[in-house]
């Protein structure tokens, strides 16, 4: 099954090799963080989708980022009813913590570009069949730099995005292993950070990127 995910992802990352996941958050504060990542160039946002409080923030964040023209996911999809709820909640991509060809399936009949989990080589070959190349590495903190260099050699194709415990500290270690993407977590949500995140998306595109503001 082959579909428009690597492009999807592909001209996103392109302008800026960054992606934000906001887990947790109510509709308000959960808005307010994706508009501090639209601010310095993150053109991705994620918003895992694990109770109803998650899909209203979700949907607020969608209107959000419409309004600014950039796209806003759906995380943690592990069923079909998940895609349907992030359809239904106007995402425009999905995300999953594994690959399960029956959510990536729903997820592309939907017309929303899937990034699956990997952890082993099995995993990756297994998504690159289905058609998908672009892959979640998941969790990165646990996997390392050194799976990546290690995964590069037998799967070329594969471009990952390198997810969970990822920090601003060691984004750029990843990236400069070979991630096509990185996802950040809490760093937009503390103020003592903020000023680092606008570095690290200045020092990747520095004619594109703004301020943040508290």
């Amino acid at each position: 099954m082959t579909d428009d995910t690597g492009a999807f992802f592909a001209t996103h990352f392109a302008h800026l090799p960054l992606m934000t996941i906001l887990r947790g958050f109510d509709a308000a504060r959960t808005v307010q963080l994706a508009e501090r990542a639209w601010d310095v160039g993150i053109r991705l946002v994620e918003v895992p989708i694990q109770s109803p409080a998650a899909l209203d923030a979700l949907a607020a964040t969608v209107e959000a980022g419409r309004a600014r023209g950039l796209p806003v996911g759906a995380g943690t999809v592990t069923s079909a009813a998940h895609v349907r709820q992030a359809a239904d909640a106007g995402a425009v991509f999905t995300v999953a913590p594994g690959f399960d060809p029956a959510v990536a399936g729903s997820s592309l009949t939907a017309g929303l570009p899937h990034l699956p989990g990997v952890a082993t080589a099995s995993e990756v070959q297994r998504v690159l069949a289905f058609g998908l190349d672009w892959l979640k590495m998941f969790p990165a903190s646990d996997l390392g730099p050194d799976w990546l260099r290690s995964m590069h050699g037998p799967f070329p194709q594969a471009r990952f995005v390198a997810t969970g415990g990822v920090h601003l500290d060691t984004a750029r270690t990843y990236l400069d292993t070979g991630a096509a993407g990185v996802a950040l977590g809490s760093a937009l949500a503390d103020p003592a950070q903020l000023e680092r995140v606008r570095e690290l998306a200045g020092s990747l595109t520095p004619s594109t990127t703004s301020e943040v503001s508290e």
